[in-house]
């Protein structure tokens, strides 16, 4: 029994030293291989591994994959025009030297994380101190995102970590500026909706001005046309009434006569002061139009 009880301790303790011979880097981690506390090798592709057991070589593991760090309040940068924004940023990075990263931060994922966020804020203040407010909220906004990226890139490497990318989520004015910006905004709009108004106003006279002269040249030539037909028309009709004076000068004379009557009895409140036998009632007192013998 006593022999048994022996083994059964020798086959735990075998067991236990074999198990601090071996360990597995999965997918997600990086290892590194220590030997009486200095790094011997850095593994990275996974596998099973062995080595010698504690205090001989320990091995530590670090995440390698894709991390994120958010900014958990707006920072607060001032603009060339000294206005203060509030700006939300995201990093993502990723262990890209083990053993640097280890000698910079040892297994302290944290102290990394801080690392990068004073280093995103100073190249944030670096990029937008230069620019005014317009040009970080619109117009140069992914020059500055770059920018960003670039100077944070080059500073990280040194560290054993790699920036893949930074990305300024959302820009905001602060509470002070707000209202000056606002008004200022409405201001430039009220500017540019009457420019538009005193445009679309001298567009509007121009046209106008334009339709009245070519209506005013329109009537002008049709009058002219019409004067033209009309002067032909007189012209016609005198050629018809001499040819109808010649061919019968009594009964054109009569016709005529007719015509003037006509005319002037038109209206029963018309006055006439004549005399009788004047040659305007010639035709009332003979049908040929002779003169009345006189007494």
């Amino acid at each position: 029994m006593q022999r048994l009880i022996s083994a059964l301790v020798g086959l735990v303790i075998v067991l236990a030293v074999l198990s601090s011979c071996v360990f597995i880097v999965r997918e997600r981690d990086s290892a590194l291989l220590f030997a009486l506390g200095e790094v011997r090798e850095t593994i990275t592709q996974p596998g099973l591994y062995f080595k010698l057991p504690p205090p001989f070589e320990n091995v530590v593991l670090l995440d390698k994959r894709l991390q994120t760090i958010e900014t958990t309040d707006p920072e607060r940068i001032q603009t060339a025009e000294k206005k203060n924004l509030l700006i939300d940023s995201f990093v993502k990075w990723r262990i890209a030297d083990p053993r640097q990263f280890y000698v910079t931060f040892g297994a302290n994922d944290r102290a990394a994380q801080e690392r990068l966020q004073a280093q995103i804020r100073d190249a944030l203040n670096a990029s937008v101190n230069v620019r005014t407010v317009k040009e970080v909220v619109s117009t140069e906004r992914d020059k500055i995102m770059q920018e960003v990226l670039n100077t944070v890139e080059a500073r990280a490497k040194p560290l054993g970590v790699q920036v893949v990318d930074v990305r300024l989520r959302r820009i905001e004015f602060a509470p002070e500026i707000s209202e000056s910006v606002y008004r200022r905004m409405q201001a430039e709009r009220t500017q540019e909706a009457n420019r538009l108004r005193a445009t679309g106003a001298a567009d509007s006279e121009k046209i106008r001005a334009q339709a009245d002269r070519e209506r005013e040249e329109v009537l002008a030539k049709a009058y002219a046309q019409a004067q033209g037909i009309k002067g032909q028309g007189d012209a016609k009709a005198n050629s018809i009434y001499s040819e109808a004076y010649g061919k019968n000068p009594k009964f054109f004379s009569f016709y005529k006569s007719l015509e003037a009557y006509r005319a002037a009895f038109s209206k029963s409140s018309d006055v006439l002061v004549l005399s009788p036998k004047s040659d305007f009632f010639k035709y009332w007192n003979s049908p040929d139009g002779a003169k009345p013998a006189q007494p």
